[in-house]
């Protein structure tokens, strides 16, 4: 399994990465690889509010369907356009083209309450 350096955890088996203001959020390596093969990504569309720790969309596999719990609060202001026909992507690659929104970050400092890798790692482990 992989788990980046270069993303925040929250407990809930989400990621995200910073670039400047916005945050690429996805599911972990952990979540998508207990998940199964994903069939279907749910998310508001770009324009809506997401806040730490609360349910912004739904992910499902033929076993679960799952919530999405927001790492970080902000604007979405793109999602995943290829989730729509290739949901799989969460599964082939989780941390690059399976990410699942982009989100304009209303408080940078909220992503240091969140788990290094490291952290992450002994978290579920």
């Amino acid at each position: 399994m992989k788990f980046p350096d270069d993303c925040r955890y929250h407990p809930e088996h989400m990621w995200i990465r910073q670039n400047g203001g916005i945050g690429t959020l996805g599911v972990s390596d952990f979540a998508q690889n207990a998940l199964g093969d994903v069939s279907l990504v749910s998310v508001p569309q770009p324009g809506n509010r997401i806040t730490l720790g609360s349910v912004f969309g739904t992910i499902e596999s033929a076993k679960v369907a799952s919530d999405l719990f927001a790492p970080i609060s902000g604007e979405i202001v793109e999602i995943n356009p290829k989730l729509t026909s290739e949901p799989w992507l969460v599964n082939d690659d989780a941390y690059g083209d399976g990410w699942i929104v982009r989100v304009r970050i209303a408080d940078p400092g909220e992503a240091e309450t969140l788990l290094t890798a490291a952290d992450y790692q002994s978290r579920i482990a």
